[in-house]
């Protein structure tokens, strides 16, 4: 009888401890409700550009649905610059970001929308594809992925109705926030309507980019990363054609940086170099800004991730480990 009450017990206990580990398991961690002193995510970008990334792709998709994350971002370029502009090819990359388990977020990128133009391309007009980019990852106030998280969109504004893929959200209270500024000079310089398009939209970047400072300050946050897509050229003269399009980014991301006083990072893709830096120099000091880093992550033809840490009680705030994907290991 005590041999059958103990296996009762032992069966009881068992089932709490999976229940409990299920139950922590489903829990949104990365979501403002969720008090932590530490939290990782991940940082993708530029992938996949071919047949071949695509199968590396899925490799990468296992190793960070394994992985305890409270959310992942992807700063752009789902497709190659070579490659067509299709409504296929956007359904097909929609439906795979929505393979990963963790809370997914999209920043936009030039091979998706602003070098759609090409012929290689399909010839596609650059606003159209950037409307129909709005209207297949940025409908909702959602995440993707199968595990979710809420986010505010610039869109919820009416002065800037369009903007749906510059989003914000609040983790633990840090400040993320994704713009639309990508590559190939930030759409500026090429033709009369693709100049129009850009001031409207680079006025819609240095509103959000402003508010989100704005509420970090407000909310006392101990840092704030930014997530755009375009390499901004910091090491470029303001006149060089490839830098023009981002000067009023740079300038104002100067002024808010040396405000907030605290760590500031701005994660980008776009020239497929992996590295962790501080370029941002003070217009008058001519000195690096201290609080600002910025990371570059990895991209075609290089299948892996970055883990990116927030510790509250490490000074520098955020952290960044290099996640290499064993299956994806180039054979040298």
């Amino acid at each position: 009888m005590r041999r059958s009450r103990r296996f009762i017990w032992v069966a009881l206990l068992s089932m709490l401890l999976v229940g409990l580990v299920s139950w922590l398991e489903a829990q949104p961690f990365g979501n403002e409700s969720v008090a932590a002193t530490k939290f990782d995510f991940g940082l993708i970008g530029d992938l996949p550009y071919n047949p071949e990334q695509e199968g590396k792709f899925q490799n990468l998709i296992q190793d960070m649905n394994k992985t305890r994350l409270a959310f992942i971002v992807h700063d752009g370029d789902f497709k190659s610059g070579s490659t067509l502009c299709t409504d296929e090819t956007f359904y097909q990359r929609y439906n795979l970001f929505n393979t990963f388990v963790h809370p997914f977020i999209f920043v936009p990128g030039d091979n998706e929308w602003t070098d759609c133009h090409r012929a290689n391309n399909g010839g596609y007009d650059p606003l159209e594809r950037l409307a129909k980019l709005r209207e297949i990852f940025f409908r909702g106030d959602q995440s993707q992925g199968k595990r979710t998280i809420a986010l505010t969109r610039q869109s919820n504004d009416p002065q800037y109705s369009k903007f749906r893929e510059n989003v914000r959200w609040i983790s633990n209270n840090i400040v993320f926030v994704g713009l639309n500024i990508p590559g190939s000079n930030n759409n500026f310089g090429r033709t009369p309507e693709a100049d129009a398009e850009y001031q409207e939209r680079n006025a819609a970047n240095l509103a959000w980019l402003r508010e989100g400072f704005a509420i970090a300050q407000r909310n006392g946050s101990k840092g704030i990363m930014l997530v755009i897509q375009a390499n901004p050229g910091f090491e470029l003269a303001p006149t060089d054609p490839n830098r023009t399009g981002y000067n009023d980014f740079l300038a104002t991301l100067e002024a808010e940086t040396v405000a907030f006083k605290k760590p500031v990072v701005l994660v980008h893709g776009d020239s497929h170099y992996f590295r962790i830096d501080k370029p941002l120099v003070g217009s008058r000091s001519q000195s690096r800004i201290e609080n600002f880093t910025r990371v570059e992550t990895f991209g075609s033809p290089d299948v892996h991730w970055l883990r990116a840490s927030v510790d509250f009680k490490d000074p520098n705030l955020f952290s960044f480990q290099q996640e290499i994907v064993e299956q994806n290991l180039v054979a040298h």
